[in-house]
């Protein structure tokens, strides 16, 4: 017999006397707490023979979800050689294709590098962005299914149309080889390869929020072996993600700098045509869940009726006297009445003309909405200033992923005696080694180490994890303008080691000494991004998690956009200032040291900014007075058949 462990609410049990609008039908309010929450969704099955109608509505369609549930065949890690085919050749292609792309615009395209670095973080800002948009599509019209076909095929095509402006003459600039001034890209030339790129928004924008949660979808819940298999997923998925990185960072940016663009290029098309076909392979064995509305509505909802009666006296009791009727089967967790954003609370207010539909709904939800759903945008708008602040330190981590590529372009690239040159877009993979040797660090010997001092199963909280993050974040950009100082001394003043293409003379300093502040961002990232995924996975309802994992994409798309308009703006402006151009293509005659600095105290200040939102921030059901109960299974069952007869 399986327990299930049930949170008691004592307010709740205290002022359900009080609600007799709407809480007739309620035994209790509580949370089930299991590893993975999910919402009763319809699911796409090959055969459903549904119930005939039955006297008592709620039962109707209490047993239709149950007949479905075990005609659902969860096949678990039996389709995973297709999920996880599919995303380890589709990442590798992703990745492949875009990794080195900067270096292409610049070698290739004959870009400039701050135009090639603008136009970097303005597509990886719109992918992010594109994240938001598909889990909306996805979640209200189309499903993660649909969803995932469209984008792979999606990106096959954007990494087809790259292969062909580097296969075809004509589709790019003359090569510029060791000249001082180069012949650019036609307009023609820039909309085909703009054309590509805008496949793979379309493609990444699809993949990132639907993927995890597809493979997740593949088991049972609701179930012992499910709950393991959904936690071994996710492993497995961040595995193949910097699996991904590492193979694409190395040997396909090796081929593409040192053997040949259309080669290397060819390789990511091939990996992407192989994800398609591994993914469409799997169609009749995939459960697939339809989809089930925008939650997006709830939210629209309880600001119009808050706007709309604007005008109302706030009540004196509000967790006694507002509204809050929860539907039989209500997905997310029942929240307590907060003091925060108490404007929203009007919308709950029951006034003479607001009418109840027969189950004690709302006729009208734009007019009338739950305390429930107040509180549940409640916890949305508090999220919303830790995430402007987790969205700005994302800027130290998109400069590091572009100006180091330049930096190690003129350092010495060599290693050892031999002639062996590693690649400049190699050096970003000592940000994911970082990133990837501190969390098993992290995971084992400074959590049990916190664990001891602080009390917390955890270690420290998640806002305490994302601080250290910008911290990290600091120091990274800190050691960066103390490298690039003496990168820059060493060319000035030491013999060089001959000239870089179309930028300046390279710097005797050996480019491992980017390391140091590539492995402090990769320990920010350690700390803040995955501290970010967890803040929003938890503090978000829970029928907006897919929305969650889409504004952890979104904050990094603002941060690339900053990022461009950053670069943009001190170009023009320093460009002709007496110090010189900080950011000209010769870094021998640029002032990067002073942008990194500049970026340091910006980031130093959004750390005062996320402190002080951290210290307001509640987390959420932090202000619950709970008791733990322990009931079995058929114990739950029993009271939900008493509840079921009194409402009768």
């Amino acid at each position: 017999m399986k327990s299930r462990v049930i949170i008691l609410n004592h307010r709740d049990k205290r002022d359900k006397n009080y609600n007799n609008n709407n809480n007739s039908d309620l035994f209790c309010n509580y949370t089930q707490i299991e590893t993975m929450e999910r919402k009763p969704l319809e699911v796409e099955t090959t055969t459903t023979n549904h119930h005939s109608a039955v006297d008592d509505v709620t039962s109707t369609m209490v047993d239709s979800f149950e007949e479905d549930q075990k005609k659902l065949v969860y096949r678990g890690w039996k389709v995973m050689p297709f999920i996880i085919g599919n995303e380890t050749f589709e990442k590798l292609g992703i990745i492949g294709t875009l990794s080195n792309l900067l270096v292409y615009l610049t070698s290739v395209f004959n870009l400039k590098s701050y135009t090639a670095a603008t136009i970097i973080n303005a597509f990886s800002g719109t992918i992010n962005f594109g994240t938001f948009i598909a889990a909306f599509l996805c979640d209200t019209y189309f499903g993660r299914y649909k969803t995932l076909c469209v984008a792979v095929i999606a990106c096959f095509m954007g990494s087809f149309v790259i292969l062909l402006t580097a296969a075809i003459p004509s589709l790019h600039p003359v090569a510029c080889g060791n000249k001082s001034t180069c012949e650019g890209p036609s307009v023609g030339q820039i909309m085909f390869l703009l054309m590509g790129l805008g496949f793979l928004v379309i493609g990444a924008g699809g993949i990132r929020p639907c993927n995890l949660a597809f493979g997740a979808d593949q088991f049972n819940p609701k179930s012992e072996s499910g709950k393991k298999g959904i936690n071994s997923f996710f492993n497995w998925y961040f595995f193949t993600f910097t699996f991904a990185q590492i193979i694409s960072l190395t040997l396909i940016v090796y081929i593409q700098s040192n053997v040949s663009w259309t080669i290397g290029l060819t390789i990511p098309v091939v990996l992407m045509f192989l994800a398609c076909v591994i993914f469409f392979a799997g169609d009749r064995l995939y459960v697939k869940v339809k989809a089930s509305g925008s939650p997006l509505a709830g939210i629209a909802h309880v600001i119009a009726a808050a706007i709309k009666k604007r005008g109302l006296k706030p009540v004196k009791q509000p967790w006694v006297d507002l509204y809050n009727h929860i539907p039989r089967n209500y997905v997310n967790t029942s929240l307590k009445y907060t003091d925060q954003f108490r404007f929203l609370d009007k919308a709950a207010i029951k006034s003479p003309e607001d009418k109840l539909n027969s189950d004690g709904a709302a006729s009208d939800p734009w007019k009338l909405c739950t305390l429930q759903q107040v509180e549940e945008v409640k916890c949305i708008v508090r999220v919303i200033p830790i995430w402007l602040a987790s969205s700005i330190y994302y800027l130290a981590i998109s400069m590091q992923m572009t100006y180091p590529v330049f930096q190690a372009l003129q350092s010495d690239r060599r290693l050892g005696s031999g002639d062996f040159r590693i690649p400049g877009a190699t050096y970003v993979v000592f940000l994911m080694t970082g990133m990837t040797i501190f969390i098993v660090f992290y995971d084992r010997v400074l959590v049990p180490s916190l664990r001891r001092v602080t009390g917390l199963e955890t270690g420290i909280t998640l806002l305490q994890r994302i601080g250290a993050g910008i911290v990290f974040a600091i120091l990274s950009l800190l050691v960066s303008g103390f490298i690039e100082e003496r990168r820059r001394t060493f060319a000035l003043t030491k013999p060089t080691l001959g000239m870089a293409p179309r930028t300046g003379e390279i710097s005797s300093m050996s480019a491992m000494w980017l390391i140091p502040q590539l492995t402090l961002a990769g320990i920010a990232e350690a700390f803040a991004a995955i501290g970010q995924m967890e803040f929003y996975y938890k503090q978000f309802p829970e029928n907006m998690r897919s929305f969650a994992g889409s504004i952890f994409y979104i904050g990094g798309g603002i941060s690339s956009y900053l990022a461009s308009f950053l670069i943009s703006t001190v170009h023009r402006t320093t460009e002709h200032s007496p110090t010189g151009n900080w950011l000209a293509e010769d870094l021998n005659k640029a002032k990067l040291d002073y942008f990194y600095f500049m970026l340091t105290g910006i980031m130093v200040v959004n750390l005062g900014y996320f402190l002080l939102m951290a210290k307001w921030y509640r987390y959420k059901g932090s202000n619950d007075e709970d008791i733990t109960e322990i009931e079995t299974n058929e114990e739950v069952t029993k009271k939900q058949q008493l509840q079921e007869k009194d409402s009768v």
